[in-house]
């Protein structure tokens, strides 16, 4: 279950069933749970906690240092939750103390090959990221994300529950929950009604989602007016309630 040619500091504390491939490396402040598969070649350092039931595929580097030039070796954390899939050549680091000190990732996401999460990020749950999105420091993703292949996040922006981006997006400002973006720089196009019918959401949800979208997008309001108008609907629609929070918070600015 652990290669003999793996490097496992006598420090770290591994679950009795916990796999490790040929090559790989476990450093000294490590903590891996139940379940979890660290395949071969793949080097997991720094103060990293992972959860159970997770696969790590070859080549990856978890909870390496920021690339921040003001991290001073201060002892951050990589925080990984259960059921995740990371992929090949994906990176991950440790928080700073500039921010919470803390990298997190939740629970059953998908990260697929040459995915980078920098430090300070908070990735919630069941989210999709495709081969080669990268993050940048102090990004917050909410459940449910799809992020499209080479999407590109700048640091600080904030992504929506269910927020959705196509193929080479650049996203420099925040996007709102249940909104589909695409293009460079990234353009709303839409909600991501597909995504919420998988999920369970009923006509009547999509409906009132989609209605809110336009009075964001197409009314002609400002963003103000829009903001108090879909706080209104949400009295009656309660799905609507994580928008409204989520663009009363926006520092940034949405994508608009």
């Amino acid at each position: 279950m652990r290669h003999p040619a793996a490097i496992i500091h006598p420090n770290a504390r591994l679950a009795d069933d916990v796999e490790v491939g040929a090559y790989s490396i476990i450093g000294e402040h490590v903590e891996i749970g139940a379940g979890t598969w660290i395949g071969p070649h793949v080097v997991v350092e720094g103060h990293t906690r992972i959860g159970k039931g997770n696969r790590v595929f070859q080549f990856s580097s978890l909870g390496a240092i920021p690339q921040d030039k003001k991290y001073a070796g201060e002892p951050t954390r990589l925080e990984i939750g259960d059921n995740n899939t990371i992929r090949e050549f994906c990176t991950l680091n440790t928080g700073t103390a500039q921010d919470v000190g803390v990298t997190r990732i939740g629970d059953d996401n998908w990260i697929m090959a040459y995915v980078h999460v920098a430090h300070d990020c908070q990735i919630g749950s069941h989210t999709i990221m495709a081969n080669g999105a990268t993050l940048g420091g102090h990004v917050h993703v909410g459940d449910w994300v799809f992020l499209g292949g080479l999407s590109g996040v700048h640091q600080f922006v904030r992504i929506g529950a269910h927020a959705m981006t196509g193929f080479q997006t650049r996203l420099s400002q925040d996007l709102p929950p249940y909104v589909t973006a695409a293009d460079n720089p990234a353009v709303a196009h839409g909600v991501n009604s597909e995504g919420l019918k998988r999920r369970g959401f009923s006509a009547d949800s999509i409906m009132a989602i989609k209605r809110a979208y336009k009075t964001l997008y197409r009314s002609g309001l400002s963003f103000e007016e829009a903001k108090a108008a879909i706080q209104s609907q949400s009295a009656d629609h309660p799905e609507l309630q994580p928008l409204a929070d989520f663009l009363a918070t926006s520092t940034r600015g949405i994508i608009r």
